[in-house]
C-alpha cells in the first residue's frame, strides 16, 4: 500500500450483512478504496433491516479495512419511525456517535477524513469534524421524503450540509431538492453508482430458471425494498391481471405478509424472500425484465444498474433519478399507474424482437457507464 493514500473513516448506521442497494455500494466504494492503497476504517451498525444473518463485531479485510459493528435493535421499529426525522435521528443517532467519538479518540490521527453517508451520519460526521479538526464530505444516497423544509428537521439539514466541506449528491433528483432546501450550489456534486461487472453478468436464461426451478415462461422481476412507495401492491394489481406471465417478487420489508397472501391466492406471483448479493445475478437472468414502478421521486435504484449489467432490460416510473441513467435502449419509462404499467408490460411480452434489441443493448451500456471508474467522483475529493 502506499504510504502516500489517506485514511478513510466512514460513518453509516447500515452496511454489510444489511442487505440493501446502500451496502452494497459502500461494499464496493471500501473494496475499490482499498485496492488504491487508502486506508478504510468503518463504524455502523449490526444488521437492521436484514433478519436472520451473522455479522462480526470487528472485521479486517483487503489490505487495510477495518469494520466495526455495534449491536443494535429494531426492524420493524425502523420503518415505524422512517416516516418521522426526529425519532429516526434518536434511534440512529445518539449511540454510534458515541461509539465513532471513542474510536476517534484512540484512532485520529489515522484518519484524514470523515465520509458520512446519509443525513443521520451527518450530523455524527459533523461534529466530529469540529472536535478532531478533520475534512468532511457526506455522501447522499436518497431524495429524502420525510424532511419539513420549514420545520426543524429542514433547519437541521442546512445546519449539516452547510457547514460540510463537500455533498455528493447520487443524482441530479437528489442536489435538486436540497438545492430548493437553501444548500449552496458550490457544495452539491454529483456522483455514480457503479456495479461489479464481474459479479453482475449475462448467463443463460434456461440455466437461471433451472436453478431457481421456475416455470420457463415470461417473467417480470422486482428487486428492492417491500415498501409501499416502490409500488409493489401496483405491481402485484397488474400481476393479478396477467396470469399467464410470471412475477417474481425479491426483497424484505413491511409488504412481506402482503406479498406472500398474494403468492397464496395467485399461482404466477412468486414471493422469494430476501437474497443475498452474492447470488443477486441468478435472479437477475432468470427473469425477461425488471419492473421497479415507484410511486415517487427515487434518487436511482441501485438495481437497475445491476439488471442492465446482467443483460436485463428495466421498465421503471419516469420520474427521479433513473431518468438520468435508462435510456430508451435499454429501459422503458412510463408514469406509474395501473394501466399504462399494464400495457407496457404486455406490449414488451409480445413484442420478442424489440425485447431482444433492449436486452442487446444493456451489457454495452453498463460497461461504458457502471464500470468502477466512477469512483473517481468520490476520490477526487479526497485530495
Amino acid at each position: 500500500m502506499s504510504k502516500n493514500k489517506k485514511g478513510i473513516l466512514i460513518v453509516t448506521p447500515f452496511f454489510s450483512p444489511n442487505i440493501g442497494g446502500v451496502e452494497t455500494h459502500l461494499d464496493d466504494l471500501v473494496s475499490v478504496l482499498d485496492e488504491q492503497g487508502y486506508r478504510v476504517f468503518v463504524q455502523t451498525y449490526s444488521p437492521i433491516t436484514t433478519k436472520g444473518t451473522s455479522w462480526k463485531a470487528h472485521e479486517r479485510s483487503g489490505n487495510e479495512i477495518n469494520i466495526t459493528r455495534y449491536a443494535w435493535f429494531g426492524e420493524k421499529l425502523f420503518y415505524k419511525l422512517e416516516k418521522f426525522p426526529i425519532f429516526g435521528f434518536l434511534y440512529l443517532t445518539p449511540y454510534l456517535f458515541i461509539r465513532s467519538f471513542f474510536f476517534m479518540i484512540t484512532n485520529a490521527p489515522k484518519v484524514d477524513i470523515i465520509h458520512a453517508q446519509g443525513l443521520n451520519a451527518g450530523i455524527i460526521g459533523i461534529v466530529l469534524k469540529l472536535i478532531f479538526r478533520k475534512r468532511f464530505i457526506i455522501s447522499l444516497h436518497a431524495v429524502y421524503t420525510n424532511i419539513d423544509k420549514n420545520g426543524f428537521s429542514g433547519f437541521a439539514t442546512r445546519l449539516i450540509l452547510n457547514n460540510t466541506e463537500v455533498v455528493l449528491g447520487m443524482s441530479k433528483a437528489v442536489n435538486n431538492q436540497f438545492a430548493q432546501y437553501g444548500i449552496g450550489k458550490n457544495r452539491l456534486n454529483e456522483y455514480r453508482y457503479w456495479v461489479d461487472i464481474e459479479h453482475f453478468k449475462p448467463m443463460g436464461l434456461n440455466e437461471a430458471r433451472k436453478k431457481l426451478n421456475i416455470k420457463d415462461r415470461f417473467t417480470v422481476l422486482f428487486v428492492g425494498r417491500l415498501i409501499t412507495i416502490k409500488g409493489i401492491k401496483l405491481l402485484v394489481e397488474v400481476a393479478r391481471e396477467l396470469k399467464y406471465l410470471q412475477f417474481l417478487f425479491v426483497g424484505t420489508g413491511p409488504l412481506e405478509d402482503f406479498l406472500k397472501s398474494s403468492s397464496k391466492q395467485f399461482s404466477n406471483i412468486h414471493f422469494l424472500g430476501q437474497v443475498q448479493n452474492s447470488d443477486l445475478p441468478i435472479y437477475y437472468n432468470s427473469a425477461d425484465l425488471l419492473c421497479i414502478p415507484s410511486l415517487y421521486e427515487e434518487a436511482l435504484g441501485r438495481v437497475t444498474l445491476e439488471a442492465v449489467a446482467c443483460g436485463i432490460p428495466v421498465v421503471g416510473s419516469n420520474k427521479g433519478g433513473i431518468l438520468e441513467v435508462m435510456t430508451n435502449e435499454i429501459s422503458v419509462l412510463v408514469q406509474p399507474t395501473h394501466k399504462i404499467l399494464k400495457e407496457t408490460i404486455v406490449r414488451l411480452s409480445e413484442n420478442q424482437n424489440g425485447l431482444k434489441i433492449l436486452k442487446a443493448n444493456c451489457r454495452p451500456h453498463a460497461l461504458k457507464f457502471f464500470s468502477k471508474d466512477n469512483i473517481k467522483l468520490i476520490t477526487k475529493h479526497y485530495l
